[in-house]
């Protein structure tokens, strides 16, 4: 006796349509195989990051979005923040936090999220920042000048917000913003110990130091923003990928295992793009965001 399913129209609707589906799909994930887009905006994007899923290091997946406007912006457990530059010769992505208090801003202390970094990714913050907060409380917050300070008191001196501060006697770009209010530089050893000091603190604002790219002294300037250094993890199997001679592939990964795959334009190896030992997929779907 026939089973009623195979008397039920919309199976045979579905035996229809199913090859159908199929060549579409195949059909999509081998158009978006080599599609790793290589820029937003102005800023090029380049191994380890990719703003498609499937595309650079694991390591730093999702971490890159490239807006629809052409904006990138840095997604970190804090919040999402606007890419100003990112350099691959010394690795660092240079952020903007618009809720950080600016030249503009004066005496109008506006609240701040404290910025954070996911600690399973290959970013730290640079110790080219200088953290510089406005307005603490003297109760809460040990706000001295700190090279005195350190030579009486040598096991508070990490914990010290030092009012003698270069940066804020000569605040970048407006030296004279402020107007009777307190100022001190301090760097926070984790995003644990920034939120203590905004709770005791008006604001803060972040500003690193610039490399001019000469030998001279004095070759940085301050400048506000976020630097965020980052490790280019090399591997044997991304260079042979992005050999020329071996094909000139694109170093991505599987979207399911995360194993290493290289992308090129007739499918996906699991070395490198001419190897006519590995096995190739054209079945591996890297979708833009």
């Amino acid at each position: 006796m026939a089973s009623p399913l195979f008397h039920n129209p919309n199976y045979h609707s579905f035996l229809i349509l199913l090859p159908l589906l199929t060549l579409h799909l195949l059909t999509s994930t081998q158009a978006k195989t080599s599609q790793c887009r290589t820029s937003c905006g102005q800023i090029p994007i380049n191994y380890p990051f990719g703003i498609d899923d499937g595309c650079g290091s694991p390591y730093y997946r999702h971490i890159l979005v490239c807006s629809d406007s052409g904006q990138l912006e840095l997604r970190t457990p804090s919040g999402r923040y606007p890419v100003r530059n990112v350099s691959y010769t010394d690795p660092h992505i240079l952020v903007y936090d618009p809720f950080l208090w600016n030249c503009q801003d004066g005496n109008n202390f506006r609240p701040a999220r404290p910025f954070s970094l996911d600690t399973s990714t290959h970013f730290r913050l640079s110790p080219q920042n200088d953290y510089l907060f406005f307005n603490c409380s003297a109760d809460d917050v040990i706000m001295e000048s700190k090279p005195m300070f350190c030579e009486r008191f040598p096991e508070q001196c990490d914990s010290t917000c030092d009012t003698s501060s270069y940066l804020c006697r000569q605040l970048p770009e407006c030296s004279s913003a402020l107007h009777g209010s307190s100022c001190c530089s301090y760097y926070p050893k984790g995003s644990e110990s920034l939120r203590m000091m905004l709770k005791h603190c008006a604001t803060y604002t972040s500003v690193y130091w610039r490399n001019l790219g000469i030998t001279p002294a004095y070759n940085q300037v301050p400048e506000y923003g976020i630097r965020v250094d980052f490790d280019i993890p090399v591997t044997t199997r991304c260079l042979w990928c992005q050999d020329g001679t071996k094909g000139g592939g694109t170093c991505g990964f599987d979207t399911q295992t995360q194993d290493f795959l290289c992308l090129c334009e007739k499918g996906n190896a699991t070395t490198y793009c001419k190897d006519q030992n590995s096995q190739h997929n054209r079945a591996v779907v890297v979708a833009g965001e």
